[in-house]
Protein backbone atom coordinates (compact mmCIF):
# COMPACT_ATOMS: atom_id res chain seq x y z
CA UNK A 1 0.00 0.00 0.00
CA UNK A 2 1.28 3.62 -1.07
CA UNK A 3 1.31 6.05 1.23
CA UNK A 4 -0.37 9.45 1.51
CA UNK A 5 3.05 11.40 1.08
CA UNK A 6 4.17 8.94 -2.11
CA UNK A 7 1.03 9.50 -3.64
CA UNK A 8 1.34 13.06 -3.86
CA UNK A 9 4.93 13.03 -4.94
CA UNK A 10 4.00 10.97 -8.07
CA UNK A 11 1.05 13.27 -8.43
CA UNK A 12 2.64 16.66 -8.49
CA UNK A 13 5.85 15.09 -10.35
CA UNK A 14 2.77 13.92 -13.22
CA UNK A 15 1.54 16.73 -13.41
CA UNK A 16 4.66 18.30 -14.16
CA UNK A 17 5.60 15.59 -16.47
CA UNK A 18 2.17 15.35 -18.25
CA UNK A 19 2.72 19.29 -19.13
CA UNK A 20 6.35 19.04 -20.05
CA UNK A 21 5.56 16.24 -22.54
CA UNK A 22 2.76 18.24 -24.04
CA UNK A 23 5.21 21.30 -24.36
CA UNK A 24 8.00 19.55 -25.63
CA UNK A 25 6.15 17.56 -28.25
CA UNK A 26 4.18 20.72 -29.70
CA UNK A 27 7.53 22.35 -29.94
CA UNK A 28 9.40 19.93 -31.56
CA UNK A 29 6.48 18.85 -33.79
CA UNK A 30 6.52 22.52 -35.09
CA UNK A 31 10.35 22.54 -35.88
CA UNK A 32 9.94 19.10 -37.79
CA UNK A 33 8.40 17.75 -40.85
CA UNK A 34 5.85 15.47 -39.55
CA UNK A 35 6.34 12.05 -41.72
CA UNK A 36 7.24 10.57 -38.63
CA UNK A 37 5.77 11.46 -35.12
CA UNK A 38 9.06 13.37 -34.40
CA UNK A 39 7.39 14.84 -31.30
CA UNK A 40 6.53 11.84 -29.47
CA UNK A 41 9.74 10.42 -30.53
CA UNK A 42 12.15 12.72 -29.48
CA UNK A 43 9.82 12.99 -25.86
CA UNK A 44 10.71 9.44 -25.37
CA UNK A 45 13.97 9.07 -26.37
CA UNK A 46 14.96 12.17 -23.99
CA UNK A 47 12.61 10.48 -21.22
CA UNK A 48 14.33 7.21 -21.65
CA UNK A 49 17.69 9.00 -21.45
CA UNK A 50 16.82 10.93 -18.54
CA UNK A 51 15.56 7.83 -16.95
CA UNK A 52 19.02 6.00 -17.56
CA UNK A 53 20.60 8.80 -15.79
CA UNK A 54 18.22 9.07 -12.91
CA UNK A 55 18.27 5.22 -11.33
CA UNK A 56 21.82 4.96 -12.61
CA UNK A 57 22.45 7.97 -10.04
CA UNK A 58 19.99 6.46 -7.49
CA UNK A 59 21.74 3.10 -7.61
CA UNK A 60 25.56 5.00 -6.35
CA UNK A 61 23.76 7.38 -4.11
CA UNK A 62 21.59 8.00 -1.19
CA UNK A 63 21.16 11.32 -1.46
CA UNK A 64 16.94 11.40 -2.54
CA UNK A 65 14.70 10.24 0.04
CA UNK A 66 12.12 7.30 -1.57
CA UNK A 67 9.34 10.02 -2.10
CA UNK A 68 11.89 12.33 -4.23
CA UNK A 69 12.91 8.72 -6.13
CA UNK A 70 8.89 8.42 -6.70
CA UNK A 71 8.54 12.25 -7.67
CA UNK A 72 11.30 12.18 -10.30
CA UNK A 73 10.93 9.00 -11.78
CA UNK A 74 7.25 8.03 -11.34
CA UNK A 75 5.90 10.92 -11.18
CA UNK A 76 7.44 13.29 -13.52
CA UNK A 77 9.40 10.73 -16.25
CA UNK A 78 6.58 8.47 -16.01
CA UNK A 79 4.29 11.39 -16.92
CA UNK A 80 6.84 12.58 -19.53
CA UNK A 81 6.93 8.81 -21.14
CA UNK A 82 6.15 5.51 -20.06
CA UNK A 83 8.64 4.68 -22.56
CA UNK A 84 11.69 5.71 -19.69
CA UNK A 85 10.00 2.67 -17.38
CA UNK A 86 9.80 0.34 -20.90
CA UNK A 87 13.44 1.22 -21.97
CA UNK A 88 14.98 1.44 -18.11
CA UNK A 89 13.25 -1.99 -17.65
CA UNK A 90 14.52 -3.31 -20.73
CA UNK A 91 18.21 -2.05 -20.16
CA UNK A 92 18.33 -3.77 -16.30
CA UNK A 93 17.38 -6.94 -18.16
CA UNK A 94 20.41 -6.62 -20.87
CA UNK A 95 22.39 -5.43 -18.07
CA UNK A 96 21.83 -8.29 -15.96
CA UNK A 97 22.26 -10.69 -18.39
CA UNK A 98 19.15 -11.74 -19.49
CA UNK A 99 18.93 -11.08 -23.18
CA UNK A 100 16.51 -13.37 -24.36
CA UNK A 101 13.83 -11.86 -21.76
CA UNK A 102 15.13 -8.34 -22.71
CA UNK A 103 14.17 -8.90 -26.31
CA UNK A 104 11.10 -10.48 -25.24
CA UNK A 105 10.23 -7.69 -23.23
CA UNK A 106 11.01 -5.68 -26.44
CA UNK A 107 8.99 -7.10 -29.01
CA UNK A 108 6.02 -7.72 -26.57
CA UNK A 109 5.47 -4.14 -25.50
CA UNK A 110 6.58 -2.48 -29.34
CA UNK A 111 4.01 -5.00 -30.80
CA UNK A 112 1.88 -5.34 -28.30
CA UNK A 113 1.21 -1.64 -27.61
CA UNK A 114 0.78 -1.26 -31.38
CA UNK A 115 -1.58 -3.93 -31.54
CA UNK A 116 -3.21 -2.75 -28.43
CA UNK A 117 -3.79 0.84 -29.36
CA UNK A 118 -5.19 -0.14 -33.13
CA UNK A 119 -7.69 -2.63 -31.24
CA UNK A 120 -8.67 0.42 -28.96
CA UNK A 121 -8.67 2.48 -31.95
CA UNK A 122 -10.93 -0.01 -33.86
CA UNK A 123 -13.32 -1.24 -30.76
CA UNK A 124 -14.37 3.04 -30.49
CA UNK A 125 -14.86 2.76 -34.74
CA UNK A 126 -16.96 0.40 -34.14
CA UNK A 127 -19.21 1.03 -31.31
CA UNK A 128 -19.58 4.44 -31.47
CA UNK A 129 -19.93 4.13 -35.07
CA UNK A 130 -17.10 7.00 -36.37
Amino acid sequence: MMSWQTILAIGSGGFIGAVARAYLNGLISHKLPHDLPYGTLGVNLFGSFLMGILIAYFMYTSLFSMHMKSFLSTGILGALTTYSTFAIESFLLLKGGHVVLAALNVSLNAVGSVFMAGAGFYFLKYFVRY
